[in-house]
């Protein structure tokens, strides 16, 4: 292979107005393939991390939270669910959406400890007019710096020889994200990075737009003023749920932290890969990032923060298997733990990681598990914060949000003293009913269970 490849994809990423930044690391990322750059972390190269520091160990801090922004990750579309809106804009629960929840818990933050708490999205081209036509709804956001900031796009490579693919039928499915990777070079080309330094912010916490658990923590921040602390990365002790995340592991040669994803996994170590007891902590996707070391590192490195790449391999249209083979090139922003010197992780509880990725996280989140305050915050029934039920719904009658929501027409079951509730086949819950304990639903036609049913396994 050689870097004619290269060459047309830069020059497509510019005749499609794409930062510098942007295609400096984009550039990195196709030249590390071409290299044969290693991608995958063997479990054989890896021990476990122990000895973490935990949020409840940490001392208040009255007053952290007033050097520090709100990021959150907005660029993704409800595909998974059928939809082809922000994920943000779905409802979450008691009637509110996602972004919705999280304006509300920015402004009763700001009211209650009197800070001026930026909250800047990072969108993509498909979900910023629908996510700013929506923010124009609440006036009270009002704030001296813009409301989000777009992530780039780079082009999809064809598998076979690495230059860019063409897809004339749908042009827009020849661009992916570069995983959210991208979002220390986007705050930098931007001007975002330099604004909020300018304005006398030191630190951003940044996560998913679909973690409602993520919210500022003074003990957080002032930890990280104490300590000096360049780049943090919450995590959560491994439950079964988890087996498919992103866990932290130490390398043995040099001791350094990585996070390792399935598609850093080689094919022989995916049992090893889902061994949660074993890769004990889990990424929450909730960073803390001193922006001033950022920038300064972004400046030594033109623009481009240098995160190990991950090589996803797809069809130009996911939906159409037999459409061209091409490989995404990406990058997640959590690994940035094993590009930071310094870099920490903290255990917090199950509270601060509540990610909808499904309908089956979904139906968890509206249930009575969950409980919604006055400032909007979304917290578990005490019983259950670290023992959430498992939910698997038949992917054939659920995985879409309009048919999920055609089965639950009444909203969800209670879940307070389930365990685990697993449903195959086309199955109608009536309102009122009550899951407890472990609860398997097999239906070979459709059914409806009655209200005021009680499941127990």
């Amino acid at each position: 292979m050689s870097f004619r490849g290269l060459a047309l994809a830069q020059e497509k990423m510019r005749a499609a107005g794409q930062p510098e930044g942007a295609i400096r690391s984009f550039s990195r990322a196709y030249e590390m393939l071409v290299d044969g750059a290693e991608t995958m972390l063997a479990s054989a190269d890896l021990e476990p991390v122990d000895d973490v520091a935990a949020l409840e160990e940490l001392s208040p801090a009255p007053g952290a939270l007033a050097p520090v922004a709100v990021i959150k990750l907005n660029g993704g579309l409800a595909t998974s669910m059928g939809l082809r809106n922000p994920k943000s804009l779905v409802e979450a629960r008691d009637g509110r959406s996602f972004l919705e929840i999280i304006v509300g818990q920015t402004l009763a933050l700001r009211r209650r400890l009197e800070i001026p708490l930026p909250l800047l999205l990072m969108d993509s081209t498909a979900t910023r007019d629908e996510t700013l036509h929506a923010l124009a709804g609440e006036p009270d956001l009002r704030q001296d710096l813009p409301a989000d900031f777009l992530q780039s796009m780079v082009p999809k490579l064809e598998a076979a020889d690495l230059t860019p693919v063409s897809w004339p039928k749908q042009p827009a499915l020849e661009w992916c994200p570069p995983g959210h990777g991208d979002i220390y070079g986007a705050l930098a080309s931007s001007g975002i990075l330099h604004s909020l330094l300018d304005q006398g912010f030191r630190y951003a916490m940044i996560a998913n737009a679909d973690n409602l658990g993520a919210t500022p923590d003074e003990r957080i921040a002032g930890y990280l003023a104490r300590e000096e602390i360049p780049f943090l990365m919450e995590v959560v002790e491994g439950t079964a749920a988890d087996r498919k995340g992103g866990h932290i592991a130490r390398r043995i040669e040099d001791a350094t932290m990585v996070l390792r994803e399935t598609a850093q996994t080689p094919p022989e170590d995916q049992d090893s890969f889902r061994d949660y007891r074993r890769w004990r902590y889990y990424n929450t996707n909730n960073l803390w990032v001193d922006l001033k070391l950022l920038e300064e590192t972004l400046s030594r490195h033109h623009g481009v923060l240098r995160l190990p790449l991950i090589v996803n391999p797809k069809t130009v249209d996911p939906r159409d298997p037999s459409s061209p083979a091409v490989v995404h090139l990406e990058s997640a922003m959590g690994a940035a733990i094993s590009s930071v010197a310094g870099a920490r992780i903290l255990r917090v509880p199950r509270s601060r990681f509540i990610p909808v990725k499904t309908t089956d996280d979904l139906l968890v989140l509206r249930s009575d598990v969950y409980s919604l305050t006055t400032d909007l915050l979304v917290q578990p029934l005490a019983a259950r914060a670290n023992d959430l039920p498992l939910v698997e719904l038949d992917p054939k009658h659920y995985k879409l949000l309009d048919d999920f929501e055609a089965h639950f027409p009444a909203g969800p079951p209670s879940l307070i003293d389930a365990k685990r509730l697993r449903v195959q086949g086309d199955v109608t819950f009536g309102r009122d009913v009550v899951v407890r304990g472990e609860v398997d639903v097999v239906a070979d036609e459709p059914r409806r269970i009655a209200d005021g049913t009680v499941l127990e396994g």
